[in-house]
């Protein structure tokens, strides 16, 4: 079936209206300073040797090589290969912190090993949901939008580390923001953001965000990871404990209040990760309570595109007009 693969850019044929509207616009600008000057015939005999015409025949080539443009970036093509499987599942966007406070040991052999860990158990048991992930730590970054690639999203999960956010900290408030841009576009389906995180940063925008998007229908459920009492930090770099200005040792602590605020405000579950088999189907049972929404899953369909061709005769119409001359031709 042929169909437009980048239906986003369709806006770009308002430029093309636009530019015949001005060509009008300005025929008529042309037509009214001649009246102005005067002598009709004397302004003719002026510009005798311009060509109406060939005028018209290059605005022509030029509305159409844009059109031929705008057709190649909207990529027109047809789906081929194996048929698309109709899916029934929800948007998940993962919100997986990698501070250094993940690095804590409370949670053996850390609580990031064991963040990712779930997160891979969560994936296998969720086949028919699309996946996002965002990391955050100061910031948050979109590592992955939504895919059915489980396979893909587990690489991405395997490699999370803080090294992919240089800048420290547990910014709740900006991976809950950054993951609701995930879900542009997708409609009506239904959108959860699971968080993963010790919370050890007090974000006062955290609850705030939290209940923003519980206006907008976005559930958001929590994962604590570490212990209440504390653990020390291995700093990476030194592989010693990690101390503060004072040099006193950090003891990093889950703090389970504002993760427990944050799914609370939105109907959503916290969950205290300490057996990842358990959390998984925490997890699993609650979110199957959703209602869930066909979606057709192309991913693995092969997309024949014929944009090359469109591009191909925009090039050469556009270097037809450009040899085309608005002077007229003398004749002996």
């Amino acid at each position: 079936m042929f169909q437009f693969q980048n239906k986003q850019n369709s806006w770009l044929w308002l430029l093309l209206i636009a530019a015949v509207l001005l060509f009008i616009a300005w025929q008529f600008w042309k037509k009214k300073i001649k009246k102005r000057i005067g002598d009709e015939k004397l302004v003719d005999g002026l510009i005798s040797n311009f060509s109406q015409r060939s005028s018209y025949i290059k605005f022509v080539l030029v509305c159409v090589a844009l059109a031929a443009g705008i057709i190649a970036a909207m990529n027109p093509g047809k789906h081929g290969g194996a048929e698309s499987n109709t899916r029934k599942g929800i948007d998940i966007a993962i919100a997986l912190d990698v501070s250094k406070s993940m690095l804590a040991t409370d949670l053996a052999p850390s609580r990031l090993e064991r963040a990712r860990q779930f997160v891979i158990k969560l994936m296998d048991e969720m086949q028919d949901d699309r996946i996002a992930l965002i990391l955050f730590a100061g910031k948050a970054y979109m590592q992955m939008p939504l895919t059915t690639d489980h396979g893909a999203a587990k690489l991405f999960v395997s490699a999370a580390n803080p090294d992919a956010v240089p800048q420290q900290g547990t910014v709740i408030s900006e991976a809950l923001d950054m993951s609701m841009q995930a879900f542009a576009n997708t409609g009506n389906r239904f959108k959860s953001i699971i968080l993963i995180s010790d919370g050890e940063a007090h974000d006062e925008e955290a609850v705030k965000t939290a209940n923003d998007l519980s206006g907008k229908g976005v559930m958001i459920n929590t994962v604590g990871v570490g212990s209440t009492e504390g653990s020390m930090i291995i700093d990476p770099a030194t592989g010693e404990n990690k101390k503060d200005e004072a040099g006193n040792i950090v003891i990093s602590k889950l703090n389970e209040e504002v993760l427990r605020s944050v799914a609370e405000k939105t109907n959503g579950l916290y969950i205290n990760l300490q057996g990842s088999d358990a959390a998984v189907s925490a997890m699993k049972a609650h979110l199957s309570q959703i209602d869930r929404k066909a979606f057709n899953d192309m991913s693995l369909m092969s997309f024949h595109t014929f944009y090359i061709w469109f591009a191909g005769a925009m090039f050469v119409l556009l270097l037809i007009e450009n040899f085309i001359s608005e002077r007229k031709r003398r004749t002996a």
